[in-house]
């Protein structure tokens, strides 16, 4: 450990720590502009600077580039550190444009932050203002290259992180352009964390411009609901519609950046118009106490007419834990014929494989998978099935991995979208993992046999296996728990007449056979249409939850925001009248895990109404802004 003295606070810190980080490790904050903990540093911005008082270093310095020695002193109020920092920032913004209070960063911006922290509040300047033309760079992302500020963390994200070779820095010296060579969207399967990485307004979220400032958001930390690797996010809403996900730092998942499809695929469905907002019985809407009288009658005539255990309670790995802990106390109060985790057998069979031979001794974390010197992809295409380990993968690889595509499923575009090199071979057995110190397996769900998944956990090798859905780590658990099986099982028994579907989602060769009781789900599915009483339920965004990810973390999502059809959403007939009123349009939803302890409840059982209780009850307090906590203990 490495000891020095920081405006005359004592700080001690690991040997190689810059002094900026030293810095913020005692909530001393050094304006930086192109030092990103994910990108180190750079010494491109210059605004970072210190004086060192006393030690074996003197006079101004930049402290993101200086790494810390004993006996060092720093001041960061010096007054010609503060002269140095103001001079810079008001060199920056020279040819900055007075567009703050239309740009959609206004709020969020370090530019901003730092600029009047500097003291920066005359501009002096009255030459002319270097201008650019913006571009096209697709459907998601805006550009307004006049705010740049030449801090090249766009550039070295896109390129050295995320191995994107379609946007770079163009020009010299005062006229640096980043961008592409031509209008068009990005290719990088990441390339929407530019929105979150640019210090200015640079890069803005199209979905969202104009929408509202950042004050005006309701936000809350919650969980990605893409894939099975639970990657933290933040998303942002108002006025009952989500407007943009925000990429949450998790050190220990995701680190500091989301893929795009998990940034800007979810609020289609969260804000669809046609969302169950209502409960309907025979396409007829009504009222929560008779929708559940009326299942509660369906059931009843469902058993008489084909005897008890005529029907199937259907989950999926979309529900969150709560629900999924409900659902076999709910199958067994109205004594269901099957309860069923899964609509197919084989996606079952490979989940609940997968999850009974993962422990602490073979899973890893995407992190951990970063500082890997071998991995081996296994009939798995990272991009489908989850894109952000890819970017761990180039991470690995950029330290001196070396990767290898296993089977004909493994495809190679998966290097290529994030330039890395793989060695293609036939077989695991061709990778040479014992000659390495630290070996990855990386395989999935979608193609590998249950076989080959126990083949794989039982090599000795550490394991990361991408699951079918966000909560498909705790669906297989319980499924293995309760000898649950799959929906296409228990239909080619003969018993099951009838499904009640929680957020499930059947497919259509299954709906043919079967008669949809009820529907709990949020979405607006086949199964949905086809179900004779709907339920709706609140989105992720609309509740708190919990949820298990591949590696078998639990984490917790919070309440974004209230549930109801979006002020945008109206059409001008549609739109309520200026009334007070005690509920909101479309806001009669509740969660699938209390819609359940309620029929529960109604069936005549007062106890296991409380989803997170006896071996689930550690995670009721667990730290939404946590890292999560493993669940093979509980």
């Amino acid at each position: 450990m490495t000891k020095l003295i920081i405006d005359n606070i004592p700080v001690e810190v690991p040997e190689g720590t810059s002094v900026l980080e030293a810095a913020q490790s005692v909530n001393i904050t050094i304006p930086h502009f192109c030092w990103h903990p994910a990108l180190g540093k750079a010494g491109a911005c210059r605004v970072c600077a210190v004086k060192m008082v006393d030690g074996p270093v003197k006079g101004i310095q930049m402290s993101c580039m200086l790494p810390v020695q004993d006996g060092m002193v720093v001041s960061t109020t010096d007054p010609e550190a503060e002269a140095m920092r103001g001079h810079v920032i008001e060199w920056l913004m020279i040819n900055h444009p007075h567009d703050c209070p239309v740009c959609d960063e206004g709020g969020e911006c370090q530019l901003q932050d730092f600029t009047i922290a500097g003291g920066h509040g005359r501009r002096r300047y009255t030459g002319r203002k270097r201008t650019y033309s913006n571009q096209y760079l697709g459907p998601y992302i805006q550009h307004e290259m006049n705010r740049c500020i030449q801090c090249y963390r766009c550039v070295r994200f896109y390129q050295e992180y995320a191995g994107g070779i379609d946007f770079g820095a163009m020009g010299s010296a005062q006229k640096v352009y980043f961008g592409r060579f031509r209008d068009g969207q990005l290719e990088s399967p990441f390339s929407g964390n530019l929105v979150d990485i640019c210090p200015t307004g640079v890069f803005t979220d199209s979905t969202a411009r104009f929408r509202a400032r950042y004050w005006d958001y309701d936000m809350a930390p919650s969980i990605c609901q893409g894939c099975s690797l639970g990657c933290n996010i933040t998303p942002a809403a108002r006025y009952r519609e989500l407007l943009k996900i925000i990429a949450r730092p998790n050190r220990a998942v995701n680190g500091w950046f989301i893929c795009d499809q998990g940034r800007f695929s979810p609020a289609v469905a969260v804000n669809h118009p046609q969302r169950p907002r209502t409960p309907l019985v025979d396409g007829r809407e009504t009222g929560w106490d008779e929708a559940l009288e009326a299942l509660a009658l369906r059931i009843g005539e469902i058993k008489e007419l084909h005897g008890s255990g005529s029907i199937a309670v259907v989950g999926s790995a979309r529900l969150s834990l709560e629900a999924a802990v409900l659902l076999p106390r709910f199958a067994e109060i109205i004594k269901a014929g099957a309860l069923c985790y899964f609509c197919d057998e084989t996606e079952a069979s490979r989940s609940t494989t997968a999850v009974a031979h993962l422990s602490p001794a073979n899973a890893i974390s995407m992190a951990s998978v970063q500082q890997a010197d071998c991995i081996a992809m296994v009939d798995v295409d990272l991009l489908a099935e989850g894109s952000m380990l890819a970017l761990a993968v180039r991470q690995a690889w950029r330290r001196g991995a070396s990767l290898f595509l296993v089977g004909a499923h493994a495809s190679a575009l998966q290097a290529d979208a994030v330039g890395i090199e793989a060695t293609r071979v036939d077989t695991l057995e061709e990778v040479p993992t014992r000659t390495f110190k630290n070996p990855v397996v990386i395989c999935g769900t979608r193609h590998n046999p249950a076989s080959t998944i126990e083949k794989i956990m039982q090599s000795g090798n550490r394991t990361v296996c991408l699951l079918p859905g966000p909560n498909a780590f705790g669906c297989a658990m319980l499924s293995h728990e309760h000898e649950a099986i799959s929906l296409s099982q228990a239909l080619a028994k003969g018993q099951v007449k009838a499904v009640i579907a929680v957020e499930a989602d059947i497919p259509a060769d299954l709906l043919a056979e079967i008669s949809i009781i009820a529907t709990l789900d949020w979405q607006q599915t086949p199964t949905v249409a086809a179900a004779r009483i709907v339920l709706p339920t609140t989105a992720w965004v609309e509740m708190d939850g919990t949820c298990i990810n591949n590696e078998g973390r639990a984490q917790r999502f919070k309440k974004v925001m209230q549930a109801g059809l979006p002020v945008k959403g109206f059409a001008p007939a549609a739109h309520p009248s200026h009334r007070h009123r005690s509920t909101v349009p479309g806001g009669d939803v509740r969660p699938a895990w209390e819609i359940m302890a309620a029929l529960i409840t109604r069936h005549g059982d007062e106890q296991g109404t409380e989803p997170l209780s006896g071996r689930w009850e550690p995670l009721r307090q667990l730290d939404a802004e946590g890292e999560g906590v493993p669940v093979y203990d509980l």
